[in-house]
Formats: structure tokens, C-alpha cells, sequence
């Protein structure tokens, strides 16, 4: 049976869990104090619990645990640390590393490429590490964790600098709110952040809002290099729909879009298309649900 491992600082790994439990027998490598009540998998190693080094600084302990148990393939949960230590277990362990796979097998994974529009089948005979979005925590009763190495690199946080918002976690987001450039100024995301509210969703963002003007942190980006998500509901606010967004939410099951431009592409990939000012139609919406 092949030996599948999931590395996370959270609790939220229902997907991660879903394509290991595919493949053979899981084992979660649990890093802080954040990654409790894992249930759903066959055993679970902490490491760096009541530490004050930076999780990303145990990536000798993932190693050493990793290196013992033989690991045929490693997923490891779309999240800052989370990618690090990804990229720390690929060089150490020899192992190709594959971001954003849409499915995943015993030696097989198959990754969007050119924005989404095809795919390519990537074998990997020898194991591999795969990055995919974490979802939601997984239902069930706890798995008695057992403790795991502690070899660090000797380091510390020096400084910390809030983000502009929240963390999100958008992968397991039943609705979500997406904000683009139909957005005039920083102040005016209220709006979206009110009809968010209003629908009991996240908010989201498209490329520029993120990695342009920063209104938003880079974990609310959906698109081809951000985000992949799958809602029940995607409403995209002043967002003109090209493939680099779409691609992130091709899989939404309902998609409304909000453009004052009748010609957006977002309208061919939309369920409900509303022409119109974003400034007018979300808050007309807001108060309709209130």
C-alpha cells in the first residue's frame, strides 16, 4: 500500500485528506499549536508545539520523520508555511515538487496549464510533494497524536506586520464575494465587504487588488497562480473575466457577475449577468438579503 503524508499547521485539510485517503494509508506531520483535532486519517506526528521558532525552521524534524517512514508522496496544504516546508522536504528527499494539481493519483497527477486552458498528466514513479488548497476540518472523532522529532534551525521572529485583512480560507468557502478592478478605491471594498456579510461569505479578489494595489493579502487572489477555488456561490464584482481569473473558479457551481461593461468576458462564463455600477447594484443586493 502506498504511504501517503499530509504536512499542515491547521486542522483544516478535509481535500488533503480526500486525495491521500485515495491513494493508500495517511499520516499527518501536525506543526504548533494550531493543527489540533485532526480526525479522519490513520495517525498523526506533532512537531513544534509550544515552540517559539517559526514553524518553517522545523523543517529538519519534517525531514528526519519523512526520511524514517519511507514516504511515497507528500501533500502539503496551500499555505505559507505550508509551501516552505514543501519546498524543504522536495530538495532533501530528491522529489519533484507540483503545485496546483487537479487530481492526483499513485504516481500520477494532472496540472492546469496556460491559464487553465489545458491539461497535462505528469507521472512520478518515484513519489513526489503536491501543493493543494486544505478545505475544511475534517468531521469525526480526534486521532491521538504521538510526538514527533524537534530538530530546528535556530531562529526567531524578529518582527510581525499585520496584514490588510483577515486570513481566509477560501477553499473551504461555501459563497464567496470576488472584488475587482471595477473598484474605484481601497475604502469602497466595503461594499463587498457588506454584501459578504450579508450572504454569510468570504471575500475574495481578483490578481490586481492583491498583488498590484495590495488592498487585499495574497491569500484572497483567486486565479491561475493564486486561488483555486469551488463554491456553491461566486459573485464577481468589477471583474473583467480573463482566463487568468477564471481558471480559478471554473469550478463554481453558481456564478454571478456584476460589470458595467455588457461586453466583460465574466458574462460568458456567468450563470446571472447584471450590467451595471457595482456601486449601485451590490448595495441594492446587500439590503434585499437584510
Amino acid at each position: 500500500m502506498t504511504n501517503a503524508w499530509i504536512i499542515t499547521t491547521s486542522n483544516q485539510i478535509a481535500s488533503l485528506v480526500e486525495a491521500a485517503r485515495a491513494i493508500g494509508s495517511v499520516t499527518v506531520i501536525a506543526l504548533g499549536d494550531e493543527a489540533t483535532g485532526i480526525a479522519g486519517v490513520d495517525r498523526v506526528v506533532t512537531i513544534g508545539r509550544g515552540s517559539d521558532a517559526p514553524l518553517e525552521a522545523f523543517a529538519p524534524a519534517v525531514n528526519a520523520v519523512l526520511e524514517g517512514a519511507g514516504a511515497d508522496i507528500v501533500f502539503a496544504a496551500n499555505r505559507p508555511v505550508e509551501r516552505v516546508l514543501a519546498g524543504a522536504v522536495a530538495a532533501r528527499l530528491g522529489l519533484p515538487l507540483i503545485n496546483g494539481a487537479l487530481r492526483v493519483s499513485a504516481g500520477e497527477a494532472e496540472v492546469s496549464r496556460f491559464g487553465g486552458l489545458t491539461q497535462e498528466t505528469i507521472s512520478f514513479p518515484g513519489g513526489a510533494v503536491v501543493v493543494l488548497e486544505g478545505g475544511a476540518p475534517v468531521e469525526g472523532a480526534e486521532v491521538a497524536p504521538e510526538a514527533g522529532s524537534e530538530e530546528h534551525y535556530e531562529a526567531s521572529v524578529s518582527a510581525v506586520e499585520p496584514a490588510g485583512s483577515g486570513p481566509a480560507n477560501l477553499a473551504a468557502a461555501r459563497r464567496i464575494v470576488a472584488a475587482g478592478r471595477g473598484f474605484k478605491a481601497e475604502e469602497d471594498l466595503q461594499i463587498a465587504r457588506d454584501l459578504a456579510a450579508a450572504l454569510g461569505a468570504e471575500l475574495a479578489c481578483s490578481r490586481p487588488l492583491a498583488e498590484g494595489t495590495a488592498w487585499l493579502s495574497k491569500d484572497r487572489y483567486v486565479g491561475v497562480s493564486g486561488m483555486h477555488v469551488a463554491p456553491d456561490l461566486y459573485l464577481a464584482a468589477g471583474i473583467s473575466g480573463q482566463v487568468q481569473h477564471t481558471s480559478g473558479m471554473s469550478d463554481s457551481k453558481v456564478v454571478v457577475a456584476v460589470n458595467s461593461d455588457a461586453n466583460a468576458p465574466i458574462f460568458e462564463v456567468a450563470d446571472y449577468g447584471i450590467v451595471g455600477d457595482l456601486y449601485d447594484v451590490l448595495p441594492a443586493i446587500t439590503a434585499a438579503l437584510s
